[in-house]
């Protein structure tokens, strides 16, 4: 059978001949790329111009689609990986927060920030900043299985944005020569929760790799493992995001800043967007999904 790709603007970009009930939208996406050298990965796939994106695996049978049929392929624009994306957001965020931590440069804090004496929860808080961003280093070269290769290049600057003017704006206020340090109860409370999150969180990406078998985009429903410290999948669909919350509320709890906790409100703010949009996908992918669940917050949200 021949299919037809056209543009959005119903431009005709190739006639795949040749096509067979079991090509998939992978498969005819190389056949577009050999056509037109528009990387696969630039490709959106749609049956309508407005429709919704095509998933590679899927087939030609399933889509309904016959001899002469048309699609329509969309340029996203330049793309980069996932991994390199990650690792620029967090590596960021490390040096910043480690380059203010330990130059308290004279252009923030005059002088004061070569005097001033240094509280224990100022080295304390150091310490998990850098905890927190080396483990999700590792965790992105090691643990993290991406479905998807690529996202778009511009958004590299928009996260990376998010990720290192809050970190400076943290550390800033963390490491500032007039800094008050809260009482030893709210530090070493917030600093348990804190290492209890982290491991918490640790715990969630490790089930959730091994969800999803190397090379594959298996999808199955994430259950408690072995580790208690996965039993929080009884409640939530997104266990990682509760527990990242929590670190940095345990984070906030210990230096007791304001601005930690800004921080961690806007990162509560755009995961629990994720988790609920997560949450909505589990529920409509898999019919015997449990329903006491919720997204992110037990029993709440």
């Amino acid at each position: 059978m021949e299919i037809e790709v056209l543009s959005p603007g119903g431009k005709s970009l190739a006639l795949l001949s040749n096509v067979n009930p079991s090509t998939t939208v992978a498969e005819i996406k190389k056949e577009v790329q050999k056509s037109k050298g528009l990387s696969i990965h630039r490709q959106a796939v749609r049956l309508e111009v407005k429709g919704p994106i095509l998933k590679d695996e899927e087939s030609v049978k399933n889509l309904g689609l016959r001899s002469g049929s048309k699609i329509y392929v969309k340029d996203l624009g330049p793309q980069i990986g996932w991994k390199t994306v990650f690792l620029a957001e967090y590596a960021g965020p490390l040096i910043v927060y480690l380059w203010i931590y330990f130059q308290r440069p004279w252009i923030f804090y005059g002088d004061a920030g070569r005097t001033a004496p240094v509280h224990q929860v100022v080295h304390i808080a150091a310490i998990c900043y850098a905890v927190h961003y080396v483990k999700r280093l590792l965790e992105t070269i090691f643990v993290h299985r991406f479905s998807k290769a690529t996202m778009p290049f511009f958004n590299l600057f928009k996260n990376c944005g998010y990720y290192w003017l809050f970190t400076a704006y943290v550390a800033y206020h963390v490491n500032h020569p007039l800094y008050t340090a809260p009482s030893d109860l709210y530090i070493y409370a917030g600093l348990g929760f804190f290492l209890f999150c982290e491991l918490g969180n640790l715990s969630i990406h490790v089930a959730l790799r091994n969800l999803r078998p190397p090379g594959t985009k298996v999808r199955r429903i994430p259950v408690p493992t072995g580790n208690p410290l996965t039993v929080l999948f009884n409640l939530v669909s997104c266990p990682n995001y509760t527990y990242e919350v929590g670190s940095w509320l345990g984070f906030t709890i210990m230096t007791s800043c304001l601005p930690a906790g800004l921080f961690t409100l806007a990162g509560f703010y755009q995961m629990a967007i994720w988790a609920l949009g997560k949450h909505k996908a589990y529920k409509k992918e898999f019919p015997n999904y449990p329903k006491g669940r919720k997204a992110i917050l037990p029993f709440v949200l």
